[in-house]
C-alpha cells in the first residue's frame, strides 16, 4: 500500500527485455534499506525489487503490466516518480492507493495559473465513471483531488512543490500517464452490479 506522496525521482539507467522486461532505476533511496522483495511503486505502478546496489534497484515488469501502464513507453534517461510502501505509523499524507494501475490517460492541455498548474486529461471510456469532482485520484503514482470532471475529460490543479517534485514538469500534451482509481469508488462500482 501506498499514500500517493511522491519520495523520489528517479531515473531510468537500463531496460533489458528477458522473459518480462527488467528495469534498472537510479535512486537516491539508501538501498541498504530496501528488501528483497519489497515493492516500490515506479509512477503508479507497484513493482518488487530483485536486486538492488548501492544507488540502483531492479524490478521486473510482466506483458500485462505493460499493456496497462506507460511502462512500455520509458526508455534510458525517463525520469519516474517513486514511492516506497507504507509501514505501520506512517503518516496518509496523500489517499489509500494500491499500485494497481486502471489503465491510461491522456493529457490534453497544460494552462498556467498563477502559479500553478492546471491540468486536462482525457479518461479512458472504462474509467471516466469513477472520477468524481473533488474526489481523489492517483497519476504517475501522484495522489491528487479532481477539480472538476465534464463527461471524459477531468482537471487537477498541480501546486508549485508538487511541480517540482515529480515528473509533472517533464509532461507535454498528448503525453499518457498512469491512472489509478480511488479504491473507494472501485469497490462502489461492484456493489452496484449486485443491483
Amino acid at each position: 500500500m501506498f499514500t500517493g506522496i511522491i519520495t523520489d525521482i528517479g531515473k531510468i539507467i537500463s531496460i533489458k527485455k528477458t522473459g518480462d522486461t527488467r528495469l534498472v532505476i537510479g535512486s537516491s533511496y539508501d538501498t541498504d534499506s530496501i528488501d528483497i522483495g519489497a515493492s516500490i511503486a515506479c509512477s503508479g505502478v507497484c513493482l518488487t525489487v530483485i536486486e538492488k546496489t548501492p544507488d540502483s534497484f531492479t524490478v521486473e515488469a510482466s506483458d500485462e503490466t505493460l499493456s496497462c501502464t506507460n511502462v512500455g513507453t520509458w526508455g534510458k534517461g525517463t525520469q519516474i516518480n517513486l514511492e516506497r510502501a507504507l509501514k505501520m505509523g506512517d503518516e496518509l499524507g496523500g489517499h489509500i492507493v494500491s499500485g494497481h494501475v486502471d489503465g491510461q490517460a491522456k493529457l490534453t492541455k497544460i494552462k498556467k495559473i498563477g502559479d500553478s498548474h492546471e491540468l486536462h486529461f482525457k479518461a479512458p471510456d472504462n474509467l471516466k465513471y469513477f472520477i468524481a469532482a473533488k474526489g481523489s485520484a492517483t497519476l504517475d503514482g501522484v495522489s491528487l483531488t479532481v477539480n472538476e470532471v465534464n463527461d471524459d475529460i477531468f482537471t487537477i490543479n498541480i501546486i508549485p512543490h508538487t511541480w517540482e517534485n515529480t515528473t509533472f514538469k517533464n509532461l507535454k500534451e498528448n503525453d499518457m500517464v498512469n491512472i489509478e482509481i480511488d479504491m473507494l469508488a472501485r469497490y462502489v462500482a461492484r456493489l452496484n452490479e449486485r443491483e
